[in-house]
Parts: structure tokens; C-alpha cells; sequence
């Protein structure tokens, strides 16, 4: 009888009735489907189709999510189009969900626009076997290259010296250290997984960085959340959306080229680099089946933009407070000429003897608060949080900004304070410190991170003196991209 109901509406009722009872069907279909699941963390009430995209500042996500968090409690939901998501907040159950559950919560969601460019393949978005066998070997493939080792400190003194170099060139003039920066703290990781390093000059890799910094600006827009809510209709919808999937392929197509120089002059007696590494793994005849091109291609392009992006990005935020509180770099400029002195460079081996700089590089970390909702995980099974079910499958979201500014973790969660992490003039580590995240998806790159911030950010105290152009009032104001980055800036290097 179902299929006579449009005859009959046709001859019996005006078409503005028959619109109005197909958009009641409709909200309510929308409502039945969408309703949340028993025992499912509370939540603001989702608007049809929609969901609860207009609850969402996308220029300040964490922040809307605090507000959420004071009304709905440390555990709500969220509904993005067709995406029930669930944000966890504070230090307890952050650790109850990452850490003290962690398989449970092991697997990265399948949001439609990461699939589209990156698939389930590679170190951050795979799952499964697989994901676990590409971070075996990687860890294992970047401690073979000197990850915890001396030799990494001599590589990273190295582009130090490089970098200070460009540095100079500058001469006191105001300058945007964001490119230099990012050349930089790249050629690290790009000397590990490529075998090579490139000029702060070479204008190919500098328009590969301008491409990268303005991908990863459009992934963290309104565009991706609009993608992952409609995917469907955002496929085929012009917009920024489309330029980034095809800044994605010059992406990979860069990776591509050095994968396929490496074939051509492969010699497996003489492992340069991850690439020489992964294509070893691979021609063994007893390789697992997760080794093969395209997990090799997105592996290296993972360690790439990884590897680039939030250590150059800390480092900017630490130049910036440092300009922005002269008092505080003078500080650190007392203890390295204490310390090491003006000759030699800092090694990781300073650290223990340098407590207020090692507390200034953490709350450095701690404030700029970078991954502010941290990367997604998805439930592999059936769970309970908090006394809510969540069921497999649901995304959630652990909450770093509750937990790096939470009041009760720390004396004064809002203002640059070195103090957090000092203690009768020693350096106190803070459990509440999770700018890594933690649990078994805690960041791959944390201890190359740790060196890589503690010598540059050594090195260039030590050689320069940083300050606001002169008649510039410099702010703290952030940009939303795929990580928490500081507004464009000029500043000025002064050699001391």
C-alpha cells in the first residue's frame, strides 16, 4: 500500500501538504536514526542533519568544547552530520580511556576526508596488524638512525649551526622566522627518513613547506568538518576541500620521486635512511603482508609532515614568549652562559643542569597547547567510561587543553609560569604534562621531539637575543590549523 501513498497525495491533498509530511517524515527518520543510545554521555540537542555543527567554533574548537564541558560534565557527545563523537575531559579519565584502557580505545576513526587522501595506510591513520607492525618497525628503524643516540644530537647541532647562519643573515632586521624554522626542524626528519637535508635557499623545497603550511591550514578549517559531516555531497561540491586533496598528491608525488630514486640506486648492503630500511623489509622473503609501496609511501609522508609541523610550530611559540617576556629569556641566557658558555653548543646531556630551561621548554609545550582535542581514537570493542556505555565503533576525542590548563593541576593554568614545573629550584616533572598524549598511541616522535626542542631552542638563546620590532606590539593570539599555531609574526634576532 506503501507505493500509493504518492498517487494518492497527488490527487487528494495540495503539494504544500505532501512537502510538509515528507519533512516531518524526514526529521523524524533523522531523529530515530540519530538518537542517542542508551546510557550514551548526555550532550546538546543535535539539530536536524546538521547535528551540532553551529555548537562548534571553528576557529576555536577547544574553546567551545570547555563551554560544552561546564554544562554537560568531564564525559559529552557531539553529533557532526552523520558522526556521534565523544569528548573526554580531565586527567583522570583521560588516563582511564588511553591508558588503563588502551586497547579499547587503540584505533583511529575512519573520518571520510582522511580516507579519501590517505586510506588506512601509513603510521597514523592504519589499524589492526598493520598499524602495529609499521610502529614496530619505525621505532625500531629510527633508533637504528640514532633516535636516543649522540649521533642524532650531532645532527641536530649541526642544523643548528645552519640555522643560525640564516638567522644572522637577517642582521637585526625584523624578520618572519615561521620558513626557517620549519626548514630547520624538517631537515631533521627528513635526513632520517630521506638521507639528505635541503638549503634553507633551495626555492623547490621552500614552495614544498608554503605547500604544506597552507594543507594543513585548509585540514584544520570548517572544510574538514563540513567534508566529514556530508561526505557524499562534499565530494562533488567545489571549494577549499578540492585543493587540498590536491595538495595531498604534490605531497605524495614529492615522497614518490625520492621512494623511486632510492630503487634506482638501492643497495641493500648499505641502508642509508627509512626508505633503504623499508624496501630491505620488504624484498624479504618472509616480509609481513602490511609491507608493501603505498604503506611505504604514506610511512615516509607521515614522518615527514609529522616530523615538521609540531616541533617547528612549538619552536615558533617559544621564540614569541620569549620576545614577549624579556625577563624569562634573560633568565635562560644567564643560566646557558652558566652552563655551557658562548663557545660550545648544548648537548642533551645539559639538561639535568639546567633546570629553569628545561622548566621554560616545558611550559612552553604546556601553553601553546598545540593538539589542543589531541588525535582521535575509536573503540575496538563494546566499553564503559565513566559508568556511560559508548559502543564499538564511537569516536572520542581526549581533551588536552583540560587537562594542560586544568586549575586544579596547575597554580596558574592561564599565564606563562616556568614556575610549574620548578621546585625548590630543581625541575619537577607534572603528571598532568601530556603534550604527547599517552597510552599505545602516544606520540612516535616524542623523544626526537624532546632533543630536537632542547637544542634549538638552547642554541638560538645562547647566539641571539630576541625582541619585538621596534614600535610593534607583538601578540599571542593563534591560528587554528591542523595544530594550534601562532598568528604570523616579525621579530628581531640580535646577536649577543
Amino acid at each position: 500500500m506503501l507505493f500509493l501513498l504518492p498517487a494518492i497525495f497527488q490527487e487528494s491533498l495540495p503539494l504544500q501538504v505532501v512537502l510538509v509530511f515528507l519533512a516531518t517524515f524526514l526529521l523524524i527518520a533523522n531523529y530515530i536514526k540519530w538518537r542517542r543510545p542508551r546510557d550514551f554521555p548526555p550532550g546538546p540537542v543535535p539539530l536536524p542533519f546538521l547535528g551540532n555543527l553551529l555548537d562548534i567554533d571553528p576557529k576555536k574548537p577547544h574553546l567551545a568544547m570547555q563551554k560544552l564541558r561546564e554544562k554537560y560534565g568531564n564525559v559529552f557527545s557531539l553529533q557532526l552530520g552523520n558522526q556521534r563523537l565523544v569528548i573526554v575531559n580531565g586527567l583522570h579519565l583521560m588516563k582511564e580511556a588511553l591508558v588503563h584502557q588502551g586497547e579499547n580505545f587503540v584505533d583511529r576513526p575512519r573520518f571520510p576526508l582522511m580516507l579519501e587522501i590517505f586510506g588506512e595506510f601509513g603510521l597514523i591513520n592504519s589499524n589492526g596488524l598493520s598499524w602495529k607492525q609499521q610502529r614496530r618497525f619505525a621505532l625500531s628503524t629510527l633508533r637504528s638512525f640514532g633516535l636516543g643516540k649522540r649521533s642524532l644530537e650531532e645532527r641536530i647541532q649541526e642544523e643548528s649551526r645552519y640555522l643560525m647562519d640564516a638567522i644572522e643573515e637577517e642582521k637585526g632586521q625584523a624578520f618572519d622566522p615561521h620558513f626557517q624554522i620549519n626548514n630547520a626542524v624538517s631537515n631533521i626528519i627528513c635526513s632520517i627518513t630521506f638521507g639528505g637535508r635541503f638549503d634553507y635557499h633551495d626555492s623547490q623545497f621552500q614552495t614544498l613547506l608554503h605547500l604544506l603550511d597552507r594543507t594543513l591550514y585548509l585540514q584544520g578549517s570548517i572544510w574538514n568538518q563540513l567534508y566529514n559531516a556530508f561526505p557524499t555531497l562534499m565530494k562533488y561540491l567545489p571549494g577549499p576541500h578540492q585543493t587540498l586533496f590536491k595538495n595531498w598528491e604534490q605531497l605524495k608525488s614529492f615522497v614518490r620521486e625520492i621512494i623511486e630514486k632510492h630503487k634506482e640506486d638501492w643497495n641493500p648492503l648499505n641502508t642509508r635512511d627509512f626508505i633503504d630500511a623499508y624496501l630491505q623489509e620488504i624484498a624479504k622473503e618472509d616480509a609481513d603482508s602490511s609491507f608493501h609501496d603505498k604503506n611505504l609511501l604514506h610511512s615516509a609522508l607521515d614522518l615527514f609532515f609529522a616530523g615538521t609541523e609540531t616541533t617547528s610550530t612549538t619552536l615558533l611559540w617559544a621564540l614569541l614568549y620569549m620576545a614577549f617576556y624579556p625577563e624569562i629569556q634573560a633568565k635562560v641566557q644567564t643560566e646557558i652562559d652558566s652552563v655551557i658558555g658562548e663557545s660550545r653548543l648544548p648537548v642533551m646531556d645539559d639538561r639535568d643542569r639546567m633546570p629553569y630551561t628545561n622548566a621554560v621548554v616545558h611550559e612552553v609545550q604546556r601553553i601553546s597547547n598545540i593538539v589542543p582535542l589531541n588525535a582521535p581514537r575509536m573503540t575496538t570493542n563494546d566499553t564503559t567510561l565513566a559508568g556511560f556505555h559508548l559502543p564499538k565503533g564511537t569516536i572520542l576525542f581526549s581533551s588536552l587543553t583540560s587537562v594542560l590548563f586544568d586549575k586544579d593541576e596547575w597554580e596558574t593554568p592561564n599565564v606563562f609560569n616556568p614556575g610549574h614545573f620548578l621546585e625548590n629550584g630543581q625541575f619537577r616533572k607534572r603528571e598532568a604534562f601530556l603534550p604527547f598524549s599517552a597510552g599505545k598511541r602516544i606520540c612516535l616522535g616524542e623523544q626526537l621531539a624532546r632533543t630536537e626542542l632542547f637544542i634549538f631552542f638552547t642554541t638560538l638563546i645562547q647566539k641571539f637575543t630576541f625582541q619585538a620590532p621596534k614600535d610593534v606590539t607583538l601578540s599571542l593570539d593563534f591560528k587554528m590549523r591542523l595544530t594550534m599555531s601562532p598568528q604570523p609574526y616579525q621579530i628581531c634576532a640580535f646577536s649577543r
